[in-house]
């Protein structure tokens, strides 16, 4: 998959000493195969007839160029031995995440002669790029119909669809933190001064009004609500008042996000919300994540940036969840679980879903019941405190365990006690969010671009990491 909300400044380099006839051929190899993925680019066609870049005096028109279409990446193939000091200052003055990479090379001509010389030149682009004080992602020279490329360009969409999404992240909060869960305090002024990062308030006196104003108006959105709502799950002992409720609350919280831009929200769900709309959100919360507006518990802004960030590096529903309990029997497994935030969409094939009350009684609606598919599960979360931030990231992978109320997954580990120590000693808590792909290597890439933020894989070493960039492991 490529990301979709990327915008890519495609710069395609050559250097004069080779032929440039075929330089311009293979640039219209590449260019084709990325358009074959439908990926939104900005090319170098308004510069020369070639649509290439060779002299350094077309630098700056092409880094204009790139800015007025509001790029949000760079990549700079080599069509032969390209121009290191040109294509080093675009990526300079863009200030973007940038991607280099050359196609393999033919071999000599019959006269002992080389076309290209795409790879020598991508050792002299690095080092132009380094100098320049560029961050950029490398992937090895490779065939231009090889897997390979496939697997790394696309991976390398999705860590600039993550750093996009966190530097242009706003996020909601209705209400504040619960008093007891001093774990999910945020700085918000280091959150915007560090990373641009902006967290818009919002009361839970708002919500109630909002909600309430929906019931009583009754629109046609409210009836498809419900409509859809009893449609796709079971609601035992459930009133069709409480249905309402939780759809209008959908409907109340959708137009806020959309009126104030978010990326992603987080509510507080407890304990002020049954006492004035009698539901706890927790059901909500997954409806609105499901739908690609991750919205989180508890107030905790810190797991709807790391939910923004873990979309953007898959293409995939996220969701969030407690380290709640040890396997009873498996030392390396780990209950993912909470009230009945994740998405309808992640639940296991053939499991019925629910929503019931929170307790055994039935007598406040908004807990959902379902447990959600396994297969291969990146954790991660975004955190911090003392002014250093950290993301923490590990592959897991879905296993068996006894039944739980709410919606649920058991993950199992390579070491357990290796991630329960990463995770004690901080600067983390107990909430995550899951994402069923390996992405850590990703999200790795990801931390290279953002100053201040440190990567923090467990059980994964850096030539793990960088094998994925090689094509040679997901």
């Amino acid at each position: 998959m490529v990301s979709s909300i990327v915008k890519l400044g495609f710069c395609p380099t050559r250097r004069n000493v080779f032929d440039p006839k075929e330089a311009k051929r293979y640039k219209e190899i590449i260019e084709k195969r990325l358009r074959g993925w439908k990926v939104d680019l900005v090319n170098l066609d308004f510069l020369n007839e070639e649509g290439l870049l060779f002299q350094m005096a077309d630098a700056k028109t092409v880094a204009d160029r790139f800015i007025k279409e509001g790029v949000d990446a760079v990549f700079i193939p080599h069509c032969n031995f390209g121009t290191e000091d040109a294509t080093a200052k675009v990526c300079k003055l863009v200030n973007k995440p940038v991607l280099l990479w050359g196609p393999r090379d033919d071999a000599p001509r019959e006269n002992g002669t080389r076309v290209r010389d795409s790879q020598c030149g991508l050792f002299a682009t690095s080092k132009a790029l380094r100098r320049y004080g560029v961050t950029f992602t490398y992937l090895p020279n490779s065939w231009v119909d090889g897997p390979e490329f496939e697997h790394g360009f696309k991976a390398f969409m999705n860590t600039a669809a993550a750093v996009k999404v966190f530097k242009t992240a706003r996020i909601g909060t209705v209400g504040p933190r619960p008093q007891l869960f001093s774990s999910v305090m945020v700085n918000e002024s280091e959150l915007l001064e560090r990373f641009g990062i902006e967290v818009v308030p919002a009361t839970l006196v708002s919500l109630d009004r909002g909600v309430k104003e929906i019931l009583s108006q009754k629109p046609d959105e409210l009836k498809t609500m419900v409509t859809d709502l009893k449609s796709r799950f079971k609601w035992p002992h459930q009133t069709d008042e409480a249905i309402s409720i939780h759809a209008a609350m959908i409907i109340w919280l959708r137009r806020w996000a959309e009126k104030q831009n978010l990326s992603a929200m987080s509510i507080q769900c407890w304990s002020d919300l049954p006492a004035t709309l009698h539901i706890w959100p927790c059901f909500v919360n997954g409806e609105l994540t499901g739908s690609g507006l991750p919205s989180t518990c508890e107030t905790d802004v810190h797991a709807a940036i790391t939910a923004i960030v873990m979309q953007a590096a898959s293409g995939l529903k996220t969701f969030c969840a407690d380290l709640t309990i040890r396997h009873p029997e498996n030392d390396n497994a780990e209950l993912l679980w909470h009230c009945g935030p994740f998405p309808s969409c992640l639940a296991e094939e053939g499991c019925e879903k629910s929503v019931i009350g929170y307790d055994e009684k039935n007598t406040v609606s908004g807990l959902a019941q379902f447990k959600i598919k396994g297969g291969p599960i990146t954790v991660g979360r975004f955190d911090g405190d003392n002014g250093e931030y950290s993301m923490f990231m590990g592959h897991a992978k879905g296993t068996t365990g006894p039944y739980n109320r709410g919606t649920y997954v058991w993950i199992e580990t390579d070491n357990w006690l290796e991630w329960e120590d990463k995770l004690i000693y901080g600067p983390y808590i107990h909430h995550i969010t899951g994402v069923h792909d390996h992405i850590a290597p990703v999200l790795n890439e990801f931390c290279r671009y953002i100053p201040g933020l440190c990567a923090d894989p467990v059980g994964l070493s850096e030539t793990q990491l960088r094998q994925y960039w090689r094509g040679l492991k997901k």
